[in-house]
């Protein structure tokens, strides 16, 4: 890997959109990728650890962090606080996924203007409603709450420098698999190893080739 960091990519969807599943499908087709483990001081859902899908933990908890300056992004989403540690920045790892909504986007993008911004969206709002009502762990109030709020998480897709829509599940791996590649080989992340592979090349006598291997 000849980047010295990981790239760090963010994606943000509304609700239903695909972007747990989609994410966890750039992963397995992308070595080294991780996910950002974010706190939340939701409660687990059936299946969740604590540690793996998120760091759970209660309000005075995360508000402490919040004191400490402890996060690189927080918000408050569906009256649950979310926040996403400093330190999962400085992680070995080829690329580091932070799954938050476009206030977290924001917060991530003035710190680290070099973070990649995914949006997705649904093929229609019509779609979307589906998705969520066929979600079992999810009762009829959280439905309509979640499709109201997805409205607005639409509404900042300018935020984000791609738009990616999740009709064909198969094609949007595709294109979220392209562009994370794609942004790997920016020049700006490649620029350290060409002015190393120059200064190596001056170490040689300029022109003279160096001993082969």
């Amino acid at each position: 890997m000849s980047n010295e960091s990981p790239l760090l990519v963010i994606v943000s969807s509304p609700s239903g959109a695909g972007k747990t599943t989609l994410t966890g499908r750039l992963r397995r087709q992308v070595e080294g990728v991780e996910f950002s483990v974010s706190h939340t001081t939701r409660r687990p859902r059936d299946g969740e650890q604590d540690g793996r899908e998120y760091h759970f933990t209660d309000r005075p908890g995360f508000e402490e962090l919040i004191r400490q300056d402890a996060f690189l992004e927080w918000a408050e989403v569906h009256s649950n606080l979310y926040g996403t540690s400093k330190t999962e920045i400085s992680r070995k790892a080829r690329g580091i996924i932070f799954d938050v909504d476009h206030q977290g986007a924001r917060q991530i993008k003035s710190q680290r203007s070099d973070a990649v911004g995914i949006f997705i969206l649904p093929p229609s709002m019509k779609t979307l409603y589906g998705r969520l009502k066929g979600r079992a762990s999810e009762d009829a109030a959280t439905v309509a709450a979640r499709f109201a709020v997805a409205q607005e998480e639409i509404a900042h897709y300018g935020l984000f420098d791609y738009v990616l829509v999740n009709d064909d599940l198969e094609e949007a791996t595709q294109k979220l698999v392209a562009i994370f590649l794609a942004e790997e080989c920016r020049r700006n992340r490649s620029a350290r190893l060409a002015e190393r592979l120059l200064a190596e090349g001056r170490g040689f006598g300029g022109s003279t080739p160096p001993p082969a291997d």
